[in-house]
């Protein structure tokens, strides 16, 4: 029938971090008016046809399988590319955001996925880039390591990237968004945050404009202030992460 093109939106269950409330499920395929399909045992347009599988793999990043929602994390790039850029940024983004509230292999595979190159050409090239601060930043904050170094190295990737093709591009996203998170997570309240705002240092440093001398000292002082963090956590971060900054100075 009709309403398999509308991929099911469970109830969201409650996340770790109620900071970030959940967003409203979106009709990502809305179901078509019954004048033009009037039933699916007509034979169904092309497209249709085509988007069918993406809507199975929606539906499968909510399903109670953890093997599903691992297999259909791991094709975000073919969901977002079937979706096209608009609705990618505008609509599935906000709907993997729901899904941050998952076991821990499935929030690295999401982790890893997000800051591949080719998920931010799905998001319309490197001047949307910023689009993908918001995951990244909460995947930044959960209590599994290995989830939080992977999201860090995402993040490092997509700085590289629109670094490497874009030099005014780099400059609004590190100085608009990267830097502003990179200070919320080492202001954060749980040490998790401010381990991962200490690695970050080191490519935003770097890729902050010359002319901006007062970034930069802003920037050498937060990163002293973790280095006398009261959690040994974070102290060890930002010795581990001391002469990459160094270099980066």
């Amino acid at each position: 029938t009709l309403h398999l093109l509308t991929p099911t939106l469970h109830p969201p269950s409650l996340p770790r971090h109620p900071t970030i409330p959940p967003p409203l499920p979106l009709p990502l395929f809305p179901t078509p008016p019954d004048s033009r399909f009037p039933s699916m045992d007509s034979n169904p347009p092309a497209d249709i046809e085509d988007l069918y599988p993406i809507a199975v793999l929606l539906d499968e990043l909510k399903n109670d399988d953890i093997q599903l929602r691992l297999t259909a994390t791991k094709q975000l790039s073919t969901i977002a590319t079937a979706l096209g850029p608009e609705r990618t940024r505008t609509e599935f983004l906000p709907f993997l955001i729901d899904t941050i509230d998952d076991e821990d292999e499935v929030l690295l595979a999401l982790a890893e996925e997000l800051g591949k190159a080719g998920f931010v050409e799905c998001l319309g090239g490197v001047e949307h880039a910023a689009c993908l601060m918001g995951p990244l930043e909460t995947l930044c904050t959960v209590e599994e390591t290995v989830v939080r170094d992977k999201a860090v190295e995402s993040l490092k990737n997509i700085s590289e990237t629109v670094h490497a093709a874009s030099q005014a591009h780099s400059a609004v996203l590190h100085v608009e968004y990267f830097m502003p998170m990179v200070l919320r997570l080492s202001a954060g309240d749980w040490f998790t945050a401010r381990v991962s705002g200490s690695a970050l240092f080191p490519p935003l440093y770097h890729r902050l404009p010359s002319d901006r001398a007062d970034l930069r000292l802003e920037c050498l002082n937060t990163f002293k202030q973790l280095a006398e963090d009261d959690t040994p956590m974070v102290r060890r971060s930002v010795a581990s992460n001391l002469g990459h900054f160094a270099r980066a100075v």
